[in-house]
């Protein structure tokens, strides 16, 4: 990148995670204690955790969810949404985030393939909803109604949503740009080495270096509050 916009660019594809949403206050998935929260991974974000013990994993998620009230989207939020809205090429932003934030900041060209706070997943009949209100009490699937809500968060174990669509996005991109991610947790941390097989240039924007460091073409250090009002500003000219 060139602190010019190149006009070989038009098919984007960003990839976001926790780096976003920890300047709004949102915690990072997993603290230098090995804690996320004050709990174990193993025991909050693992379907034998919710086997094990349903109750401590509805009401963990039930306080992330009553978490998202307190917090709002920050100023790479922000950016982000201006570049959906003024990009005239293709675009799309993918968030392994939970949160609600991107959307409340405006961002519609947008997919969660780790699965949403605001939405419960039938462990019945798989379908999902949206959903606000606490399900540590065991309310019943709204569509068959015979069967309890778990979060509709996606656990270690698990396949992230729309694959499909992600790696059509990737394999069509001119630019791929990850943003505040571990370039640990896979597939996501392999998406730029599929973005660099398709020749795309590739960008990250970290607080600091990450996993997936060596792997990019161009990297910037620092707060997503200055790095991506400063790359969206270059992209729209």
């Amino acid at each position: 990148m060139t602190g010019k916009p190149d006009p070989r660019i038009r098919n984007i594809v960003i990839l976001t995670g926790a780096g976003v949403s920890a300047e709004s206050g949102v915690p990072t998935f997993r603290g230098p204690d090995g804690l996320w929260e004050g709990h174990r991974v193993e025991d909050v974000a693992l379907p034998e955790a919710f086997r094990r013990n349903p109750l401590l994993v509805q009401r963990f998620y039930d306080e992330r969810r009553a978490a998202l009230s307190r917090v709002e989207p920050n100023a790479a939020h922000l950016a982000l949404a201006r570049l959906d809205a003024e990009w005239s090429g293709a675009l799309l932003l993918v968030t392994q985030n939970v949160d609600d934030l991107h959307e409340r900041a405006g961002s519609k060209r947008l997919l969660h393939m780790h699965g949403e706070l605001k939405r419960a997943l039938c462990t019945g009949c798989g379908a999902a909803s949206p959903w606000s209100a606490d399900l540590s009490g065991a309310p019943a699937c709204p569509r068959c109604a015979a069967a309890a809500l778990r979060p509709d968060i996606v656990w270690f174990g698990e396949m992230p949503y729309h694959m499909d669509i992600i790696e059509a996005a990737i394999d069509a991109c001119d630019l791929f740009v990850s943003i505040g991610t571990s370039g640990a947790v896979y597939p996501a941390a392999g998406f730029v080495d599929h973005a660099r097989s398709c020749g795309a240039r590739t960008l990250e924007l970290n607080l600091d270096r990450s996993a997936g460091t060596p792997m990019f073409g161009e990297v910037r250090h620092g707060p997503a509050g200055a790095l991506v009002p400063e790359f969206v500003a270059e992209m729209l000219g």
